[in-house]
């Protein structure tokens, strides 16, 4: 009898025991949904989204205004708002609108009987595009492949960028004279950049200027502010000056009036 009463109360105890655990299991599980369940795990993925969405603009901003300094690569966390902004519109949305502020300020310039009225555009990716090669590099967040680059030039794929294209246009029928000044190497790439810029329609500029032996290793500022000076020399007014690189508009010989174009995806000195 009294081995029976005992183990009566084991069993109670052992019960009891059990209850008080699967009561507690069950605060915390409790606890752990109000905390955690699909619908916060979302809001913070939306939370992430959007703070790479404002830092992807602010670094742009700064970018664009040439407050980053030489910068390698694009941020990874901007990689979604650059592949956005580049494919979704708003990139050729800003290039019309420099475009047509090109044309408005080109409108209202006298041209001279003398035939010495120029402007100068820089070639890549401000009139023809690498955009489908930049796409292979996650718009810039993969370091530059020089090799690879170059395959893509050598293709001679690059298409016109349209709004420049007919800004370009506009301009030559104007009667100014357009001089296309790049930094690609003349004797490597000057037969491939013709035809490219020809296919694409780029055909009235006055002359192409490619890089010559004697500047290689210089500065794209440098080397272009050289070149600029020659155009003035041989007697040329530079009414505009368009690139989408800083070093593109800066140095000296600048023109009357410079333009940025913009380009998130990489950075040349």
């Amino acid at each position: 009898m009294m081995k029976a009463t005992m183990v009566q109360r084991a069993v109670e105890g052992l019960t009891l025991f059990a209850a008080r655990i699967l009561n507690t299991v069950v605060v915390v599980l409790v606890k752990m949904h109000s905390t955690w369940s699909p619908s916060s795990s979302a809001a913070a993925e939306d939370d992430d989204d959007d703070n790479d969405t404002g830092y992807g603009l602010s670094w742009r901003l700064a970018v664009e205004a040439n407050n980053v300094g030489p910068w390698q690569t694009v941020p990874a966390r901007c990689y979604r708002h650059v592949q956005k902004y580049i494919m979704e519109g708003q990139y050729q949305n800003d290039v019309q609108l420099i475009a047509d502020q090109i044309l408005n300020y080109a409108r209202e310039i006298p041209l001279s009987s003398d035939g010495f009225d120029a402007w100068v555009f820089d070639v890549d990716d401000t009139c023809i595009s690498n955009i489908n090669y930049y796409k292979t590099l996650r718009f810039g967040c993969d370091a530059f492949d020089k090799v690879k680059f170059k395959e893509w030039i050598t293709k001679g794929a690059c298409p016109a960028i349209p709004s420049v294209l007919k800004v370009f246009n506009t301009l030559t029928e104007k009667g100014f004279k357009v001089f296309l000044l790049t930094g690609r190497d003349q004797a490597i790439l000057g037969n491939i950049t013709t035809r490219n810029l020809h296919s694409q329609g780029f055909t009235a500029y006055y002359r192409l200027i490619l890089r010559q032996g004697e500047y290689k290793g210089e500065s794209v500022s440098k080397y272009k502010s050289e070149k600029r000076k020659e155009i003035e020399r041989e007697g040329y007014r530079i009414w505009g000056n368009v690139g989408d690189q800083w070093s593109d508009l800066q140095g000296y010989s600048l023109g009357n009036r410079t333009f940025k174009l913009p380009n998130p995806m990489y950075f040349i000195a």
